[in-house]
């Protein structure tokens, strides 16, 4: 005997129904269940009927819904997804939706916030009436707060469609089958004589006179509470008398009041509004207008709400900047918006579009990229910044536009913790030798003695011990008075790197040259400094016990700054945090201040082989003596560099084995022809700063907590006597500021003033060597003539 199983048709519907959500009991047909597409996992939302909890007449309705909403697609108007049918039980899903009745009572009670929102709602309701009974020529017959829904975007959507019906099917309303539903009822519909003057607006535009009215106080309860204006705003308290009015003919057309209420002063002529009704229409906008918005934007998106942002602005941004020309104006607020992400969504979204950036030619991108940084460098993973993010920042420091060289600088100091062993303490640091010495801005040497002092802490204690004492007595013989400050305070701020006995033979001496400085600035810190220095070594003088806990983080690769302040003078050690020196290509503002905080275990203190460390060491070496040859006969290299030949950042001999001619091949000197020709910055490929980055700076404006006092250096520019390093007082550093201009991209160039003065020095000591030359020869000469000379004779 064969026997037949029914099988449950419901089965073949691709979607998963969950828990019920409540909002829509006695006011709907339907009853709407949460939902899950199969296989996908994708939440949208379930609308069920099921024969047993109505009638005939009930399942009518809904299988007349689901026609109608499959032909209906407006932005503001419920998105059909699919839907299933059978003889007791219907089904449709649509785009994820909560009933408004519910989200509404999730705002906030009063606020800017609130007002927005509900302009740009009810705007969305008012737009897609429009299109049924303008454009479509039908009647909706059930606008209230039940037939509105709000999907995760904050978007309000119409839905409700059971009883849609043509504007041309005669002037009779229809029947709805649910009495909590006939309050909504317009006063034409039980007074026969008004029927002739209905038009194919008015019934909806009486709904929504009631949608406004429960908008801004709650569930109508009788109809005579729509004469309550109390809570209406003043903006639309015309418009919505007019919406409710008793003659249907006297009520506006939906496109009527889009216009109305659009013009300025009207309810729907907001901030919120604008901006979104502009990203809808972003791809027929002129470049300049996109730009406008998007710096305008930036400082509005705290007044929108945060749904709002994640969902809708945040991806027409992203969208925007892929797909158009929106340019480098819109990664601000995108940046701004992305910190509204959780991590998964963020490396979803956002870290793809990064790392896309980084790899554009575009200056202005570059400039705004380095400069919010410190925004998104918490969401890289240390593989995308060592493989994809550093080769692209890397190739700035070779710009020959000083604002990409310095921004790239100061990078660093986001960048460090993150980079692995060879790009921390090979690439990074070669980079930074050739910056120092022969860049010809006086800021970037500045900030890049500055940089090298902040990242201190993440370099390999080996490198670290042979590379700092180096590179902060260059800094401290340089002509600018900014960079021997920074030497200065470097060395005090990293004064734990250093064993006593460089302290006594190499520091204090240095320092003690400085001591008739001709900058006032300068020898208040060098004081300072070698007062401090002298402290320690006096202290392990007396109690030589004391040598090996003060030496304790020079060879540890997590120094430990409460023991350095427990050691020595807290001054010192705070000026870790403080903040870069100010020149001329700062364009763009520091919104958070930076903090010296580790991340995590940073790759660049992994303890590599000895074998690698010999071979970094040696590439270094070689780098550095090859860029000597190269600067003795550069013109542009001054008497300093020449004097300094032998204090440089390549000395670190250690008994490792001389490098071979492989490894100098792998790490070839920057600026040399083989370098240029491989990199792919040539000035042609690449975009120019004409955009610029930001339409308007505070000239007052710091970077982050830090002050920064100024000094003129060169005709028209402005530049920082010294860096502050966490000591001085508000006072003297407020006597010293000044203001920065946030326009000015040209190339810092040292010119007027200052660099005439440096130029007369620098030709008097011409003179002078030349003089003694002179002398020397004279002498020679005098002595080659009178004959040798026996021991213990005189000349007579």
């Amino acid at each position: 005997m064969w026997s037949f199983f029914s099988r449950d048709p419901s089965k073949d519907f691709p979607y998963d129904i969950g828990e019920p959500v409540p909002g829509l009991e006695d006011k709907s047909v339907w009853s709407l269940h949460k939902g899950k597409k199969k296989g996908s996992g994708e939440e949208v939302s379930i609308f069920v009927f099921d024969i047993k909890n109505g009638s005939e007449t009930q399942f009518d309705v809904g299988k007349t819904a689901v026609k109608r909403l499959k032909t209906l697609r407006h932005p503001s108007i419920l998105t059909y997804l699919d839907s299933f049918e059978s003889e007791k039980i219907l089904y449709l899903a649509t785009e994820y939706v909560e009933p408004l009745e519910t989200h509404i009572t999730q705002l906030s009670k009063e606020g800017h916030q609130r007002e927005l929102y509900l302009a740009w709602g009810i705007f969305q309701i008012t737009r897609a009436l429009s299109f049924l009974n303008n454009d479509g020529n039908l009647r909706h017959n059930n606008v209230c707060l039940s037939s509105v829904f709000v999907n995760v975007a904050g978007e309000w959507k119409l839905g409700g469609v059971e009883y849609v019906a043509g504007a041309s099917e005669g002037t009779g309303l229809p029947i709805k089958i649910l009495p909590a539903l006939e309050k909504y009822d317009p006063p034409e519909k039980s007074d026969p004589s008004k029927q002739r003057l209905v038009t194919k607006c008015s019934t909806d535009m009486w709904g929504l006179g009631c949608l406004i009215w429960e908008a801004f106080n709650g569930l109508l309860s009788q109809q005579t509470a729509l004469k309550d204006l109390e809570n209406i705003p003043k903006q639309l308290s015309a418009v919505y008398c007019e919406l409710v009015g008793a003659n249907p003919s006297s009520r506006p057309n939906p496109a009527d009041i889009i216009t109305r209420c659009r013009k300025l002063g009207g309810y729907f002529k907001n901030d919120l509004v604008d901006a979104l009704l502009f990203l809808e229409e972003i791809q027929i906008k002129e470049k300049g207008e996109k730009n406008r918005f998007f710096s305008a934007i930036t400082s509005q998106l705290d007044n929108f709400p945060e749904n709002v942002c994640r969902h809708k602005i945040l991806p027409q941004l992203i969208t925007a900047f892929e797909y158009g020309d929106a340019g480098s104006a819109v990664l601000m607020p995108m940046f701004k918006l992305g910190r509204l992400l959780d991590e998964p969504d963020y490396q979803k979204k956002i870290v793809p579009c990064v790392v896309k950036l980084f790899a554009s030619t575009d200056r202005a991108t570059r400039i705004r990229l380095l400069q919010q940084l410190e925004h998104f460098i918490g969401h890289l993973q240390a593989a995308t910044v060592n493989d994809q993010i550093f080769p692209q920042v890397a190739h700035g420091f070779m710009d020959t536009n000083p604002t990409i060289r310095e921004q790239t600088v100061k990078s660093v100091i986001h960048l460090a913790p993150k980079l692995n062993y060879n790009n921390l303490n090979v690439e990074v640091l070669r980079h930074f030798a050739r910056l120092q010495s022969k860049d010809e801005q006086g800021g970037i040497r500045t900030n890049t003695t500055v940089c090298l002092g902040k990242i201190a802490q993440h370099l390999h204690p080996q490198i670290r011990q042979k590379v700092l004492i180096s590179a902060f007595i260059r800094a401290m013989r340089d002509p600018f008075p900014p960079a021997r400050s920074a030497g200065v305070l470097a060395l005090a701020a990293t004064q734990q790197y250093f064993l006593l006995s460089e302290v006594a033979v190499r520091i204090l001496p240095a320092l003690c040259q400085l001591t008739v400085d001709s900058e006032k600035s300068v020898r208040d810190n060098v004081f300072r400094t070698i007062k401090g220095f002298l402290g320690k070594l006096e202290k392990v003088s007396e109690d030589p016990s004391l040598r090996e806990s003060m030496e304790a983080d020079v060879h540890t690769a997590t120094p430990s700054l409460s023991n350095a302040a427990a050691t020595w003078a807290g001054w010192a050690v705070t000026a870790v945090t403080s903040k870069f020196y100010r020149s001329q290509s700062d364009t763009v503002k520091s919104i958070t201040p930076v903090t010296s905080k580790t991340l995590s275990k940073p790759g660049s203190l992994e303890q590599p082989s000895s074998s690698s460390i010999s071979t970094t060491t040696s590439s270094v070496t070689s780098m550095t003596s090859l860029e000597q040859e190269e600067s003795k006969g550069a013109e542009s290299v001054s008497d300093y560099d020449e004097v300094w030949d032998t204090e440089n950042w390549g000395e670190m001999d250690t008994p490792a084995s001389p490098p071979s001619t492989a490894s100098e091949s792998k790490s070839p000197v920057l600026g040399t022809k083989e370098r240029k020709g491989t990199d792919g910055w040539d000035t042609e490929e690449w975009g120019s700063l004409e955009e610029d980055p930001v339409a308007e700076r505070d000239p007052g404006e710091r970077w982050g907590t830090a002050d920064f006092a100024v000094v003129e250096d060169t005709a028209g520019m402005k530049f920082v006597a010294s860096h502050n390093w966490g000591d001085g007082t508000k006072e003297e550093l407020a006597n010293r500021k000044q203001g920065w201009e946030d326009t000015e991209w040209e190339p810092l160039q040292e010119t007027g003033g200052a660099s005439s003065r440096l130029e007369e020095a620098r030709k008097k000591r011409e003179e002078r060597k030349v003089q003694r030359q002179k002398e020397l020869e004279a002498r020679r000469a005098t002595k080659l003539s009178g004959g040798p000379m026996k021991l213990g004779t005189k000349k007579m």
